[in-house]
């Protein structure tokens, strides 16, 4: 058919392809879900930032994690939701590039900033009396900046590369939201630039932040199997099992979905894993770091008893 060498300006994503009750569900569940993720990062940003007692180098980069958590949110959940009530919905190409950007952006960002808390953690078990003269704030902000500039960085070259690709019919992006696999699939141009891309910008992104991860938690529990008392190994590994849960999360989901796929995998699983990375991880984030944090339930109490 002459409709297959047409070249294409709009996409049009199918999400989930299920009966109308479950798409409802969906939709009701997805919702909540969004909404308590806003709600739990926004909660966690507003204690960080008023609380003097908040203003460490750890809670600034936790602050920075729900930054990113409602971006990577919001580009995504109301999108999707649109998408299940419709059952499928068109976006143009520039949309959604721009949708694919913000959330390379911002996963890119979290592989470093995830990094920059295990530093983080390693100074404050490992050297714990120079904790204070190393993590300073304007080191700390030294951390996080160039974070967020790298991520523009490398993902302005993805954004040139995707843009210079070609697209014909059909139009159609067999998931739930703009992702860079995806695109590649669908595309009738040369793609092998892309991919070599990603091959390549994965050593940075994935590899480089793992490895600094890895080394600094090999270094704290060498430390903390040193300690001699057993009070100070569960104080020294409560303060990094949060970071470690949210590391163990965020990577198994990431290495799942683009590290490791497996040929013919099932469709609906690839959406499932894709889910809780871009969904269910933004709002399990604030939780770990709330709930398992004693200097943050003692905040939300005083801000309750302010009120």
């Amino acid at each position: 058919m002459q409709q297959n060498n047409v070249t294409v300006t709009k996409f049009f994503l199918l999400g989930f392809q299920s009966s109308k009750g479950l798409r409802n569900f969906l939709f009701c569940l997805l919702l909540v879900v969004y909404s308590a993720t806003i709600c739990g990062n926004l909660l966690i940003i507003t204690l960080v930032s008023t609380s003097k007692t908040l203003h460490t180098p750890m809670y600034l980069f936790i602050l920075q994690l729900s930054v990113s958590d409602i971006l990577l949110s919001t580009d995504i959940v109301p999108n999707m939701l649109h998408i299940l009530l419709s059952k499928g919905g068109a976006i143009t190409f520039i949309g959604c590039l721009t949708k694919f950007c913000l959330f390379c952006v911002v996963e890119t960002f979290e592989c470093f900033l995830l990094a920059v808390m295990s530093y983080d953690r390693y100074v404050a078990i490992c050297n714990p009396l120079r904790y204070s003269s190393i993590m300073t704030n304007g080191q700390c902000v030294k951390l996080v900046i160039p974070s967020w500039l790298v991520s523009f960085s490398l993902t302005l070259i993805y954004a040139l590369t995707i843009s210079k690709m070609t697209h014909c019919a059909p139009n159609v992006i067999d998931h739930i939201f703009c992702d860079l696999l995806p695109l590649i699939e669908i595309a009738c141009s040369d793609t092998n630039i892309v991919r070599l891309e990603v091959y390549i910008l994965s050593f940075p992104v994935l590899f480089i932040p793992i490895t600094i991860i890895i080394i600094s938690y090999i270094n704290i529990i060498a430390t903390i199997f040193r300690l001699q008392s057993r009070v100070s190994r569960q104080k020294a590994f409560s303060t990094c099992s949060s970071h470690l849960t949210v590391v163990s999360i965020f990577y198994f989901t990431i290495f799942g979905v683009y590290v490791f796929p497996t040929e013919g995998q099932i469709l609906n699983m690839k959406n499932i894993l894709s889910l809780l990375y871009t969904v269910l991880t933004p709002l399990i984030n604030p939780i770990i770091y709330s709930l398992r944090n004693k200097d943050i339930k003692t905040s939300l109490r005083e801000r309750i008893k302010k009120n």
